[in-house]
């Protein structure tokens, strides 16, 4: 079997679930390509599991000061390098299109009429059972359209369905970690990286470990700005006491895997995070904020760690799902996956 990965790229969170799927890939010997979009190849980092991936422009949201630009989104949509795209991508080679919410794969595999699973998180909210709030009558349409697939699987917390499977995360040593209980780890990259230093300036009783796409490695006085870098953000969360950051669901699901207590700003005019903060109160694992709020800020640092959730690591049981090809049949992958769980 040969597969192409198309990943969507906007942010780290899918990156990072496809980095645990592609050692899982190459453990079983199945050959597979990468496909990114959603930013310039420039711009990704530690993509040493992915080899000689590829890029494309695709489908993104533009974002200003913790926002999403609506105007802006579609202003910069490339509409015409998009269709370009797709109709020049050549799959004859490939006899299946595993996708994560990445539209040019998606819509190649449906034109080229090759079988298109889509894991994603984004899928999740397709199921009339998941908690949902801020969205509207377009709001499942959207998924459904801007990465259509054959067979579907939701990523989330909880089992709200058999569609739905929880998120693989690669602890390794990491909840063997000592925790520091003045540190805090920061990742609000959807905000401007002056106003995140003004919120934590007046804190200086924790130490903030601030990883931000516009920082340099410096630190001014109790916060800690930090460049982009995989291994050094997961060391910091390993020994952090707690995470502030907007409400996407990878990190998230990495805190909870490690105990660690959340303070979340969910993005502006996004629904997925939303309705993700939504269900992170409703687990009692998070506190919400919906602006960068001192007062909220004052109150977490003193609320206790969690217990950890233990989320799977090794995805095997999903690789040997899609060898099988029964790929209607979700039922015993959800079980299988759930199981030591819950």
């Amino acid at each position: 079997m040969r597969i192409l990965y198309g990943v969507q790229g906007t942010g780290n969170g899918h990156t990072t679930r496809a980095r645990v799927m592609a050692k899982a890939f190459a453990k079983a010997g199945i050959e597979v390509d990468y496909l990114f979009s959603g930013r310039s190849k420039a711009d990704y980092f530690d993509m040493q599991e992915f080899a000689d991936f590829q890029t494309r422009t695709g489908l993104t949201f533009v974002t200003e000061r913790g926002r999403v630009n609506g105007f802006k989104t579609v202003k910069q949509a490339k509409i015409r390098e998009f269709i370009s795209d797709i109709r020049e991508l050549n799959l004859r080679h490939y006899d299946l299109i595993f996708n994560d919410f990445e539209p040019v794969t998606a819509w190649a595999g449906r034109r080229q009429k090759i079988p298109v699973i889509g894991m994603s998180h984004q899928a999740a909210f397709l199921s009339p059972h998941v908690p949902v709030t801020g969205d509207n009558l377009f709001t499942k349409a959207m998924i459904r359209n801007f990465a259509p697939a054959d067979v579907y699987l939701g990523v989330h917390w909880q089992p709200f369905d058999d569609s739905i499977i929880p998120p693989f995360i690669e602890h390794g040593t990491a909840v063997d970690s000592e925790y520091v209980d003045n540190k805090v780890l920061v990742y609000l990259p959807f905000e401007e990286l002056e106003e995140v230093i003004h919120y934590l300036k007046d804190f200086p009783g924790k130490e903030f470990y601030c990883y931000h796409p516009h920082a340099q490695d410096q630190s001014l006085a109790h916060i800690h700005l930090r460049r982009p870098s995989r291994a050094n953000f997961l060391r910091d969360l390993a020994s952090a006491s707690g995470v502030i950051a907007n409400a996407g669901f990878e990190l998230a699901s990495e805190a909870l895997t490690l105990g660690k207590k959340l303070l979340l700003k969910p993005l502006n005019g996004q629904f997925e995070q939303y309705s993700n903060a939504l269900t992170l109160q409703q687990m009692q694992r998070a506190q919400v904020m919906h602006y960068l709020d001192q007062d909220a800020l004052e109150d977490w640092v003193n609320i206790a760690t969690h217990s950890r959730i233990n989320y799977p690591q090794d995805p095997a049981p999903l690789v040997d799902w899609l060898v099988q090809g029964q790929w209607h049949q979700r039922k015993g992958l959800n079980e299988q996956l759930w199981h030591n769980v819950l």
